[in-house]
């Protein structure tokens, strides 16, 4: 005992100036999950913004191809039971900075430098790609102008002018009108979207068969394998003079192999383990895409991709609509007949 104070009374006053480990860690633990979460919720939101939706469905309201029926899927399924069709557009924007230096070139407007119609089966084990050369002569059919009214039918357009005249809306009419296939959702990344994409990947691994030199997209690979960072990337995907015969065949078959290879290289990434580079590669995603509004949300966009999570790079089939030299112009190309409906028949 000293001043009254007894050996208990000491140890309870030790205990009173003595931090509360549990609690404090409770404390900072709390913190941090509050933080976390705001941060999470910053981070959702930030992705959900990213993405610029278009309303489709609204535009174009009954006036296009019916949805197929969806097969009975067994109960305990939990996979889709219908097949899926996506138009997947590459456009070549002038908008900003970045896309300028990529080859979107000065002056105003876009045009779909790249189109494909994603298949996804029932099921979600395979897909078919089919790739429409851009300079395929397409009856364009009216459309809603952006800016009020409608285009007239153009017969024997570029295909890649529905874009130019009437956007997201006007492309996926003209696929349909061509294809006789509902296009259930449409998606579009810009050349700086798909450069940083590849870039938060790591870089994507091509092997070519030829060399390539192409002053336009200034792409100069000797033959064989490369690891190719976003802008290389894109410039492959752009190459069209400087290999095969100079038409925009050989390009598809360059943006193919692309493809390939993007599917293997997101694949093989473990994203799940490490979410600094899943966000990295979820904001490249998303900060050039634009998508109807199906799939405008990182909701809807994260539903789609765990529907895939059984598809293997192997059960990617890709092809180009069957085409032949266009009568009017060597320099063009028609759809092939009857292959062309025999394709489409197939994605019904």
């Amino acid at each position: 005992m000293f001043l009254g104070v007894t050996e208990r009374d000491g140890e309870g006053e030790a205990a009173r100036r003595r931090p509360n480990v549990p609690r404090a860690a409770a404390v900072v633990l709390a913190g941090a999950l509050v933080l976390g979460a705001a941060a999470a919720g910053w981070a959702y939101r930030h992705l959900d913004d990213n993405i610029t939706g278009v309303d489709i469905d609204h535009a174009l309201g009954d006036d296009r191809p019916p949805r197929p029926l969806a097969s009975p899927a067994p109960a305990d399924s939990a996979l889709p039971a219908e097949a899926l069709n996506i138009l997947v557009l590459g456009s070549d924007s002038r908008s900003g900075e970045e896309n300028r230096r990529l080859g979107g070139g000065d002056s105003a407007g876009a045009r779909s430098d790249t189109a494909m119609v994603v298949h996804l089966d029932a099921g979600r084990t395979a897909a078919t790609v089919v790739s429409i050369p851009r300079d395929t002569l397409v009856t364009r059919p009216s459309c809603p102008a952006p800016s009020g009214g409608s285009t007239a039918v153009a017969y024997g357009a570029m295909f890649n002018s529905a874009y130019e005249v009437g956007g997201p809306v006007c492309a996926v009419k003209t696929v349909e009108a061509m294809t006789h296939v509902r296009m259930d959702h449409y998606l579009e990344i810009d050349f700086a979207g798909f450069a940083r994409l590849v870039d938060a990947l790591g870089g994507v691994t091509v092997t070519t068969e030829e060399d390539i030199s192409d002053d336009d997209s200034h792409l100069h690979l000797k033959a064989g394998t490369h690891h190719l960072d976003g802008d290389r990337a894109l410039a492959l995907a752009r190459t069209r003079h400087g290999i095969g015969d100079g038409s925009d065949l050989g390009r598809i078959g360059l943006q193919q192999k692309l493809v390939k290879a993007l599917l293997e290289q997101i694949a093989a990434e473990d994203l799940l383990t490490d979410p600094a580079k899943l966000y990295r590669v979820a904001d490249a995603a998303t900060a050039g895409l634009t998508a109807d509004t199906g799939l405008d949300s990182l909701a809807e966009l994260s539903r789609l991709g765990r529907s895939l999570r059984g598809l293997s790079a192997d059960a990617v089939r890709t092809v180009t609509m069957p085409v032949v030299p266009a009568p009017s112009d060597p320099n063009r190309v028609v759809a092939d007949q009857p292959e062309v409906d025999e394709l489409w028949e197939s994605l019904r």
